[in-house]
């Protein structure tokens, strides 16, 4: 006799907001609930948490019915091995940076965090359509979409916004005061910075630091137009496009000009399927409304904000000497790189300006900390980075054609992946949506096998 179907989550306007599915619920509950996560003090370690019964889950399957990998997914698991071989770089010096100032505990770090998102990885493609449905896991997203917007908000308005997370309660007394992790455990709303020769706040909220809110709303504004513009309908829709509208603000005050450009990439991408679907009118209504909010826009206090940015451009010589080093020192270990970040010996002028009392930012930048690009470059080598990208282009490249609006935006977040690699670092929580779009594409071009119900055996993203 056949199983009972499970119920598929209630849904109001095309949304889906009942319970979860049992087997798929940490994917709801780590991507849609981590404000809490965030406000707990948890944050990137919720991906560990909930990495624990993906892990069991994964098991199970493998023991009962196989388990399922992407294809490619030799070139991830080559560039997961290159990430365990390199931690016997990182005791080595690397000629022209700080003696000593590769971390081993970071280095491990790093290294976990990419299991993690391995596992969350595996567990939504092997996951079947009645156990988590794709319209569940756009759901959470346009969720985590949301909370970024208030959070971006929350920067804005009250940029001194900070408290104690019941986690920082319960860490040892050295861990607790220790920089790093003061920005991954203790919630602030914004980033207090000098940018134009005054401090300015730029929005952070739920997130570490001000780029990964960027790299973030990015992210999560495609998913919000795929589940709630594009697949909603009557208030659903109209609120959702209310809320893209809205972020156009916290957005200009995060001041990240690669998020500017990312989401006019993002315009592009979107233009350029429409046109491929012959839907030149559609296309030409959009043009028309994104001229007409740029008039706005040109006309709002906002246009200030961008020409100040423009005027200044502030750690543009520091990223520019921090990446060269990454370049340097991956053309010295091409192969398995040095494990993990370095300090640069001095600063783009001169060895000899380094930190003092007076000015303790002055030189030894981190080398890698300007973008996942080179962050790899250093701790991998070409070889390790040559990996990671193979895997992410073959995933893009093989779903080129995918025509669905969950494929089409699983897509785009892979794609932006090379953008922003140039500018800020993706692990952890950026890579993480991205590993999830690459599950559902993957996932969506399956074919039956073992144990899956007869909807996944059609394929398509819904």
């Amino acid at each position: 006799m056949a199983a009972p179907a499970t119920p598929c989550p209630r849904s109001w306007a095309g949304v889906p907001i009942g319970p979860p599915p049992v087997t798929g619920g940490p994917v709801v509950w780590l991507l849609a609930g981590y404000p809490l996560w965030w406000a707990l003090g948890m944050g990137q370690f919720a991906y560990w948490l909930f990495a624990v019964p993906m892990a069991a889950e994964l098991v199970r399957r493998h023991r009962t019915v196989g388990l399922r990998l992407p294809p490619g997914f030799w070139m991830w698991g080559l560039f997961l091995l290159w990430c365990v071989l390199g931690l016997a770089m990182v005791p080595l010096d690397v000629p022209g940076t700080v003696p000593g100032s590769g971390g081993l505990a970071g280095a491990v770090l790093r290294v976990v965090n990419y299991l993690v998102l391995t596992v969350l990885m595996l567990y939504v493609g092997n996951l079947s359509e009645r156990e988590l449905p794709t319209r569940t896991v756009v759901w959470s997203l346009s969720v985590l979409c949301l909370a970024t917007i208030a959070g971006g908000y929350l920067g804005m308005l009250a940029p001194q916004f900070e408290f104690t997370a019941p986690l920082e309660y319960l860490l040892p007394g050295a861990l607790a005061a220790d920089p790093y992790l003061q920005t991954l455990v203790h919630p602030a709303s914004a980033q207090i910075m000098d940018i134009f020769g005054y401090e300015s706040a730029r929005p952070k909220a739920p997130w570490e630091y001000t780029n990964i809110w960027g790299y973030m709303i990015s992210l999560l504004l495609v998913w919000l137009v795929v589940g709630w513009v594009l697949q909603g309908s009557g208030v659903t829709r109209w609120a959702a496009l209310a809320a893209a509208a809205a972020s156009v603000v916290p957005v200009v005050h995060s001041l990240n000009r690669a998020l500017w450009a990312g989401l006019v990439l993002s315009l592009v991408y979107a233009a350029l399927q429409a046109l491929r679907r012959g839907r030149v009118v559609l296309v030409g209504a959009c043009a028309v409304a994104c001229a007409t909010a740029l008039l706005v826009l040109a006309a709002s206090p906002l246009a200030d904000v961008v020409r100040a940015r423009a005027d200044n451009p502030h750690s543009d010589d520091g990223r520019a000497a921090s990446n060269a080093a990454s370049v340097a020192a991956a053309d010295l270990s091409p192969v398995l790189g040095w494990g993990t970040t370095r300090e640069m010996a001095g600063s783009s002028e001169s060895i000899a300006i380094g930190p003092t009392a007076d000015c303790p930012g002055c030189g030894q930048h981190v080398i890698g900390n300007a973008g996942q690009l080179w962050i790899t470059l250093i701790a991998n080598g070409w070889v390790g980075t040559a990996f990671l990208l193979a895997f992410l282009a073959w995933t893009a490249w093989r779903h080129r054609a995918t025509a669905s609006p969950a494929g089409q935006g699983a897509l785009l977040t892979v794609l932006l992946l090379f953008w922003y690699m140039f500018f800020y670092v993706a692990l952890m929580s950026p890579l993480a949506v991205t590993m999830v779009a690459v599950a559902l594409l993957w996932r969506g071009d399956a074919g039956p096998t073992p144990g899956r119900d007869a909807a996944r055996a059609s394929g398509g993203l819904r």
